[in-house]
């Protein structure tokens, strides 16, 4: 049977991932077919272990490696590069909380994929100290502060997600000290990767309110509208530590 191109290679994809594919039965029932299907299984599971190292020191390997393949079973990549994998794997985590009993394995998730995707972002040029000398008060509230793509921030209203995530990356025991609070955080590139540091509730508000367009006059308001005691003075300093933000716009 000659397939159109499209249907073919529908059907194909369908067949890797263990999908109905009665198009192509007769080379899906082929031996080499099974072993290259594997293969593929084989990338995808590998590239989530390698995407999401938090989550699988909280469930273990064998628990991991199972979710990765149900996962990459349902959901297979859409680019060849794999460090972008896992999108909505966090979301998988969310919806079957009830097989692995973590209410905050979902945030951890979401870390590492903030980290796959600061990590692989493309360079950008970004805002110095420098570039704000001569501009008086006027004109910086009205400018816009765009945040660069290698950039990625969450507010974590339900769990410390920041400490677990940090402390399951680099293999540390949760100590029993450590309280069980609300976290913020902020990762961002440099020459020397990704880094990393918490980030309070009104710095998520107000980064969020530079990626909608707000000036930095808005943007500022409604961070202090969220947290009024927030020094934001140190936050700005922060954020320009870390190399935040994009060169100034004003449009």
């Amino acid at each position: 049977m000659n397939l159109p191109l499209g249907q073919f290679q529908d059907a194909f994809i369908d067949a890797l991932y263990l999908r109905p594919a009665p198009l192509l039965h007769n080379l899906t029932r082929q031996p080499a077919f099974a072993v290259y299907r594997n293969t593929v299984m084989a990338g995808c599971v590998d590239a989530l272990r390698a995407n999401f190292p938090s989550v699988e020191t909280l469930v273990g390997a064998g628990w991991m490696q199972q979710a990765a393949a149900a996962y990459a079973q349902h959901t297979p990549p859409d680019d060849a590069r794999l460090i972008r994998y896992g999108a909505t794997f966090a979301a998988f985590l969310q919806s079957s909380q009830a097989s692995h009993g973590l209410p905050y394995l979902a945030d951890v998730a979401r870390l590492d994929w903030h980290w796959c995707e600061v990590f692989s972002a493309i360079e950008q040029p970004c805002l110095a100290l420098a570039d704000l000398a001569g501009m008086t008060a006027s004109d910086l509230g009205g400018s816009h502060l765009r945040p660069r793509q290698s950039v990625r921030w969450q507010w974590f209203a339900a769990h410390p997600a920041l400490s677990l995530w940090r402390r399951s990356r680099e293999g540390l025991p949760w100590p029993q000290s450590q309280p069980w609070v609300a976290e913020g955080a902020l990762l961002s590139a440099d020459q020397d990767g990704v880094n990393h540091q918490p980030l309070e509730a009104g710095g998520c508000t107000f980064l969020d309110a530079c990626a909608a367009g707000h000036s930095l006059e808005g943007a500022s308001q409604l961070a202090l509208q969220r947290q009024p005691d927030l020094d934001f003075t140190s936050l700005l300093g922060r954020l320009m530590q870390a190399r935040v933000f994009l060169p100034l716009s004003f449009d």
